[in-house]
């Protein structure tokens, strides 16, 4: 990939390049990449002039017979195709009079809103009238630019810009959606290591590896480069059942640096919520806008009929007897970004999900699909908008059976995609935005806090029966819990219980909580007809917290000094009825190296 152009400058004999200075302070100010100072090569976003000066060594030069000239290249093509591949013809270099040096003339080389995303080495060469020639050579990254307004990422609010691309912090939201727990990530997109990561996940998929060529030219697309991310991050961070808890990371640097110093193998493990995570990173990096979303209710319907079946027993024991199943919440992303391919009104905010169920077009990943195709149901539209649709739409259909019947059925249209949020742009704690809850914005609240089960308390729910017929009637009633992990069916029954209601003590659920949620399911049985309705609640216990606080000695004003020791108290307090041990992870994105642990 080569773009040629050419600049006049004055000449002498003895004309050479002595250094390039690619005036890295003030690039990155401008093209606000402040925060990748510490890598290697320059970044800079497209759409976008940057300024390289060049040390000239020799008197001053006549401009009429000396040329300095400028090649442009991404990846390998300048030793491949024997002459000049120009993949943007609109790239363009100038110089700005008013800053004319004769000795160092500053060169403003610029990019195209449209020019691909990647690793770019540049040429420059001073050539004299008799033909002598001196070169010097350079590095910079380009990235997309949401400050452009011709860029395909372009989005026109800046307290947006600044939460989904310079941000390097967030909130994951996971639990249940009267219980929503708010999990600290940090993105680490300016940490060590992290940027080349990212540019390497583009280099290793099976697109660069298939036709290096067509990669390039489809780089300068965010619908190309978030099917090829959501592709990738899959196999970055193989979801496999051993390795390290998903629940011990923290952060995207972790995997997405091993990852890559590891020559590219799986890291192990990681479930949606990481994925997610590690996706926005990536995304946030190339310069796309990027948000996590969490949806509690997550359907995943593996037939496409928009139904989700679920099976219970007589006694309220869910059964797992169907490939659907409803996740108690799924995180995904979304990307803002035009859809050039799509009908008008599809811009915008875009699903994709880097933990895909199904395939897309062969490869397992799941989007770009409109936001605004999934409210308005255009199942028509690419790319997985049906399989998205019925990830926040489908119905339910509740089945009781019985020694091989059918003993109750109920439908339920509004359980799933109950609650859709994110993080709140600029809010720093534990806040989140409705994003929709069954598409009406706004008409989501927090519970209350009195209302959620707390771990080392007994759990205490009731039961309300109506008889909507004239007749008394005789009931049994029964209960059963059963733990589940958010994606999966519930475990076996752990309590249980025939004729009353009763609290489930604390006895009977601490060793199954951890990260796990409790299915509860009551049925009341007709003992004239034989007739059982079945109510269930899926929730999850309240895990203790930790307890920071900052010490300060001298002051009562929070006043940390750079360099300098900081202390800070941690207490635990510990509700169960048994000696808990474990491991105190301090972490924090421009302010350790690595983490540091406490047993």
């Amino acid at each position: 990939m080569l773009t040629v152009f050419n600049v006049s400058f004055s000449q002498l004999a003895d004309l050479r390049i002595k250094y390039v200075d690619l005036e890295q302070s003030e690039n990155l100010e401008s093209h606000r990449t402040n925060g990748f100072r510490n890598t290697k090569s320059l970044v800079v976003r497209r759409g976008a002039p940057f300024k390289v000066s060049v040390q000239l060594e020799g008197r001053p030069f006549n401009p009429k017979i000396n040329t300095l000239r400028v090649k442009i290249m991404l990846g390998t093509f300048l030793s491949i195709l024997h002459g000049c591949f120009c993949i943007q013809s609109s790239w363009n270099a100038y110089i700005d009079p008013e800053e004319w040096n004769p000795l160092k003339p500053s060169i403003y080389i610029y990019s195209p809103a449209s020019a691909s995303v990647g690793s770019y080495r540049f040429q420059l060469c001073v050539l004299t009238q008799d033909g002598k020639k001196s070169s010097a050579y350079g590095n910079f990254i380009l990235l997309c630019n949401p400050w452009c307004s011709e860029d395909t990422v372009y989005i026109p609010f800046e307290d947006q810009r600044e939460e989904y691309i310079q941000s390097d912090f967030g909130l994951l939201f996971m639990g249940s959606e009267t219980n929503i727990v708010g999990r600290p990530w940090s993105f680490d997109q300016y940490e060590s290591g992290v940027l080349e990561a990212c540019l390497n996940l583009l280099q290793v998929s099976p697109q660069h590896k298939k036709n290096r060529k067509m990669d390039y030219l489809n780089r300068n697309n965010p619908v190309y480069l978030s099917r090829v991310v959501s592709a990738m991050v899959r196999e970055l961070d193989r979801r496999l059942q051993k390795g390290v808890s998903p629940s011990m990371w923290t952060g995207s640097g972790d995997i997405l640096r091993k990852w890559n110093q590891s020559g590219n193998s799986p890291v192990k493990y990681g479930q949606c919520w990481v994925f997610a995570a590690v996706m926005c990173t990536v995304m946030r990096v190339l310069g796309i806008p990027c948000r996590v979303i969490t949806n509690f209710n997550s359907a995943h319907d593996t037939d496409g009929n928009l139904v989700i079946e679920e099976y219970y027993s007589a006694t309220g024991q869910k059964l797992n007897l169907t490939k659907d199943s409803i996740w108690n919440f799924h995180v995904w992303v979304e990307c803002w970004m035009t859809r050039r391919d799509l009908e008008s009104g599809m811009d915008g905010w875009q699903v994709l999900d880097p933990t895909p169920q199904q395939r897309s077009g062969g490869v397992y990943r799941c989007g770009p699909a409109p936001v605004k195709a999934i409210k308005n149901k255009r199942v028509d539209l690419f790319y997985d908008v049906p399989f998205v649709y019925a990830s926040v739409n489908a119905d339910i259909h509740t089945i009781i059976l019985g020694q091989g019947q059918v003993l109750g059925f109920s439908k339920d249209t509004e359980r799933v995609g109950s609650l859709i949020c994110t993080k709140a742009v600029g809010f720093p704690r534990l806040t989140f935005s409705c994003l929709f809850s069954r598409f009406i914005p706004g008409s989501a609240s927090l519970p209350d806090p009195g209302q959620i089960p707390i771990v080392g308390e007994p759990v205490s729910f009731s039961v309300k029966i109506m008889n909507k017929q004239n007749v008394a009637k005789m009931l049994k009633i029964h209960l059963n819990a059963q733990a589940k992990e958010y994606n999966h069916s519930p475990s076996d029954t752990f309590w249980e219980n025939h004729g009353v209601l009763q609290l489930i003590p604390l006895a009977q659920y601490e060793d199954v909580v951890g990260d796990n949620l409790i299915n509860l399911a009551v049925v009341v049985e007709d003992t004239a007809s034989q007739e059982r309705v079945l109510s269930s609640e899926e929730f999850n216990i309240t895990s203790p917290q930790l307890i920071i606080q900052v010490l300060y000695k001298n002051s009562q004003y929070f006043l940390l000094k750079q360099h300098s020791k900081q202390t800070a108290l941690v207490t635990f307090i510990n509700p169960y009825s048994h000696p808990v041990s474990g491991v105190l992870t301090v972490a924090g994105a421009g302010l350790l190296q690595g983490k540091v642990q406490f047993r």
